[in-house]
C-alpha cells in the first residue's frame, strides 16, 4: 500500500463520492466565512478501523481543493511526516491520533470559524442551552481546557482525541472548534449549526443581560427531538454542492 502520498483514487463509487462531499465541504468553510488563510484541516475515514483515511494537502487554500487533490494517509505510519508530500504537523497530531483511537468518528472537520472560537476563548467557554440550536449539542460536546500553542505535538493529539470521546463535537479552549460525524453531511450540518449556536451565545452574553437558560430536561428533550430532522443535513448539504456547481463545478474533478 501506498502511505502519505496523493494516490490515484479509490476507483469505488463510495470512496468517490466521499472525496467529492469532502472537497465541497472545504469550498462551502471558506465560502461561509470559517477558513483561515491556508491552515485547517478536514479528514475523513477510508478504512472500517479508520486508521486509513483522507487529509488536505499541507497549505492548500480551501477554495482550491479539489476531490483528487485529497492525500491518503496511514494513521500508524508515521514516518509521512519525513516525506516531501508530507501533511501539516497539527494535521497530522490531531487527526491521526483521533482516526487511531476513535474508528467511530469517520468524518472530523476542525476549522477556526469566528464565533467557535470567540466561545473557546472564553473562561468557561460552556455551550449553555438557550434555544433550539444551542440545545441540539446538549450532552454530546467535549471540552479541552489544556491549550498548549499549536497542536503538533503527540501528547496533544492524545490528549485532544480523549476529550472527544463519547461526543460528536469538541470545543477547543482558546484555539478553535471539531466536529465528527458519520458523514461528511452530518458533519457539516454540525459545523454549520454550532457556529449558529457559538454566535447567539455569544450575542447573548454580549447584551450584559441574564440568560435565560433552558432546564436540563428541556435541554435533553429538545437534543432529542434533533434526531428526527437528522435528513436535513443531507438535503442542506446537497443543495450547498449545487451552489459550487453553479460557481465552479471543478472541486468534483
Amino acid at each position: 500500500m501506498t502511505r502519505g502520498l496523493k494516490a490515484v483514487p479509490d476507483p469505488t463509487d463510495e470512496v468517490v463520492a466521499l472525496r467529492r462531499d469532502m472537497a465541497a465541504a472545504f469550498r462551502l468553510c471558506h465560502h461561509f466565512g470559517w477558513s483561515e488563510s491556508v491552515g485547517n484541516h478536514f479528514s475523513a475515514a477510508v478504512s472500517p478501523d479508520g486508521r486509513r483515511f483522507l487529509l488536505n494537502p499541507r497549505w492548500q487554500h480551501f477554495a482550491t481543493i479539489r476531490a483528487s487533490d485529497l492525500i491518503l494517509l496511514d494513521a500508524d505510519d508515521p514516518g509521512v511526516m519525513e516525506r516531501p508530500d508530507a501533511p501539516d504537523p497539527s494535521a497530522w497530531t490531531i487527526h491521526g491520533a483521533m482516526h487511531r483511537m476513535l474508528p467511530q468518528a469517520r468524518v472530523i472537520l476542525h476549522c477556526h470559524a469566528p464565533h467557535a472560537v470567540a466561545l473557546a476563548c472564553l473562561k468557561d467557554p460552556t455551550l449553555l442551552p438557550l434555544d433550539n440550536n444551542t440545545a441540539r449539542f446538549f450532552g454530546r460536546i467535549g471540552y479541552d481546557l489544556a491549550f498548549g500553542g499549536i497542536a503538533d505535538a503527540a501528547e496533544e493529539g492524545l490528549r485532544l482525541a480523549e476529550a472527544m470521546k463519547g461526543n460528536t463535537v469538541l470545543v477547543m479552549a482558546n484555539h478553535g472548534v471539531s466536529i465528527a460525524g458519520e458523514t461528511v453531511a452530518d458533519a457539516f450540518e454540525d459545523l454549520y449549526f454550532f457556529e449558529k449556536a457559538a454566535q447567539t451565545l455569544v450575542l447573548a452574553r454580549s447584551t450584559g443581560q441574564s440568560l435565560s437558560v433552558l432546564s436540563d430536561d428541556v435541554a435533553r428533550a429538545t437534543a432529542a427531538g434533533w434526531a428526527a430532522y437528522r435528513g436535513m443535513g443531507q438535503r442542506h448539504f446537497d443543495y450547498l454542492k449545487s451552489t459550487l456547481d453553479a460557481r465552479d463545478p471543478s472541486w468534483r474533478e
